[in-house]
C-alpha cells in the first residue's frame, strides 16, 4: 500500500521562513529540464531567497541587468532561478549576452520585459538553449508574434487584470506555458490558477516588513514569533 504521508524536516534556527500559499499547489506546474516549477518568488533580496520554500526565484529588478547580482542570487538560492535580463532600457546584443551569461552561471531560464522586440527573442530562442520567458501586461500584447518567434513561455503580470488575460490567452492557446501573478490573497490565486495559469509568481513581505513582526514581539518580552 502506498504511504499517503509526506515525511518532513524542518530542524530548529530554520524552522521560521517564509511559506508560499499553500493553494499554489493546486496548479498544473510547469516541467523545466525535468524539474516541475509550481511557485515562484518574485525577489531579488538573498535572505528572503535562502528562508524560502518556493521552488523557484524569479529575479528581475528595475534597473538595467548586470551579470554579478545574477551571480549573487544563484549563490545563495538552493532553487532554480529564472533570471531577468533586460528588453525595456536594455535591447539588442546586450538582452542576448546578458541571457547567454545567465545560461552559463546555471540559470534555468530567462525572462525579458514587455518592450522586447521579436527580432531580439528569434535570437534568444536560437543562441541560448534554456527557456525565455516573456513578460505580457496587457490584451495589446501580441501574443501570436511571441510565440512565433520562438517564445513558449509568458510571464502575465496585469495587475488586476490578470486572472481575466490569463483566461483570454489560454482559451486561445490551451498548450502555452503561463506563469501569472497571483495577488496578495488566497482567492486572488486561486482565480489565476482556474483561468488556466500553469505557475503562480509569489510576492513575499519585505525583509522589513518581516523584521517590524519580530521586533514587536521582541518589545513585548515575547519570544521569536
Amino acid at each position: 500500500m502506498a504511504i499517503q504521508i509526506t515525511p518532513e524536516f524542518q530542524g530548529v534556527l530554520r524552522s521560521f521562513m517564509l511559506r508560499v500559499p499553500e493553494c499554489i499547489q493546486d496548479c498544473s506546474g510547469i516541467r523545466v529540464f525535468g524539474k516541475r516549477i509550481r511557485s515562484l518568488v518574485f525577489t531579488t533580496d538573498v535572505a528572503i531567497i535562502k528562508n524560502c520554500n518556493a521552488d523557484a526565484v524569479i529575479a528581475v529588478y528595475p534597473f538595467t541587468p548586470q551579470p554579478l547580482i545574477t551571480q549573487a542570487i544563484m549563490q545563495a538560492a538552493d532553487m532554480p532561478v529564472f533570471a531577468g535580463v533586460g528588453g525595456g532600457l536594455t535591447q539588442g546584443m546586450r538582452v542576448l549576452d546578458l541571457a547567454l551569461h545567465a545560461e552559463f552561471q546555471g540559470a534555468m531560464g530567462v525572462v525579458v520585459n514587455a518592450p522586447t522586440r521579436n527580432e531580439t527573442l528569434r535570437d534568444l530562442t536560437k543562441r541560448i538553449d534554456i527557456p525565455v520567458v516573456v513578460t505580457v501586461v496587457s490584451e495589446q500584447d501580441d501574443i501570436e508574434a511571441r510565440i512565433e518567434a520562438g517564445t513558449k513561455v509568458i510571464n502575465v503580470s496585469a495587475a488586476a487584470g490578470t486572472a481575466e488575460l490569463v483566461r483570454k490567452i489560454r482559451s486561445r492557446y490551451p498548450e502555452l506555458a503561463i506563469i501569472a501573478t497571483g495577488g496578495p490573497t488566497d482567492d486572488s490565486i486561486k482565480e489565476t490558477i482556474e483561468a488556466g495559469a500553469n505557475a503562480i509568481t509569489w510576492t513575499p513581505p519585505t525583509n522589513g516588513q518581516v523584521f517590524k513582526k519580530i521586533m514587536e514581539a521582541y518589545r513585548k518580552g515575547e519570544e521569536h514569533p
